[in-house]
């Protein structure tokens, strides 16, 4: 049941699903059947195409649930939108080198052009364990990489650590990050 719910806040007024409300409040682990598998076929083939194979594509739903609660017409206050909340100057931006990614409002596309933007980030950070490199790659989508690259150079550590950079970001971002891995388990 999806019943708009009207929450005014600074005067800023929120419109929230039931459901999203509901998906906020209680976390249920990604892989539980409280989130609905209805995109995960684009979960799966984006996350092989720009992660490979063996990477576990349900990082990228945890990622979605964390951004939008999985609800494809989600849009935020400042203009990010759909699944994987992404701002329409980076998918212009990510359109120009995969301009079959036709429109941001579009689901398939939404979550490729999220995926693809995640491996450019994870990309970036060279001398990083793996999986620090994707804690830092869902930092990144969540306050910039620059935010992260000078949390990182405040820890005076060439080779570049999850723990390290985390008290030098935004409450928000560690927060963002924490809740896609506890929606992993990974917490």
């Amino acid at each position: 049941m999806r019943l708009p719910i009207i929450l005014l806040s600074a005067s800023i007024v929120f419109t929230l699903t039931l459901q999203n409300v509901y998906a906020s409040f209680i976390d249920h682990p990604v892989h539980s059947d409280k989130w609905t598998n209805k995109y995960d076929r684009h979960f799966k083939k984006y996350s092989k195409r720009y992660f490979g194979p063996l990477f576990d594509w349900h990082w990228f739903k945890a990622q979605a649930i964390a951004e939008s609660a999985l609800a494809h017409d989600a849009e935020s206050h400042v203009g990010a939108r759909g699944l994987m909340q992404i701002m329409p100057a980076t998918f212009d931006e990510i359109n120009k080198k995969n301009p079959h990614f036709s429109k941001l409002e579009v689901p398939k596309w939404n979550i490729a052009a999220g995926i693809y933007y995640d491996r450019t980030l994870y990309r970036k950070f060279k001398k990083t364990a793996a999986q620090d490199k994707l804690y830092m790659t869902f930092a990144s989508y969540n306050a910039g990489y620059g935010r992260i690259l000078n949390a990182s150079k405040r820890t005076g550590s060439k080779e570049k650590n999850w723990d390290e950079i985390r008290p030098f970001l935004p409450k928000e971002t560690r927060g963002y990050v924490n809740r896609i891995r506890k929606l992993m388990g990974d917490h």
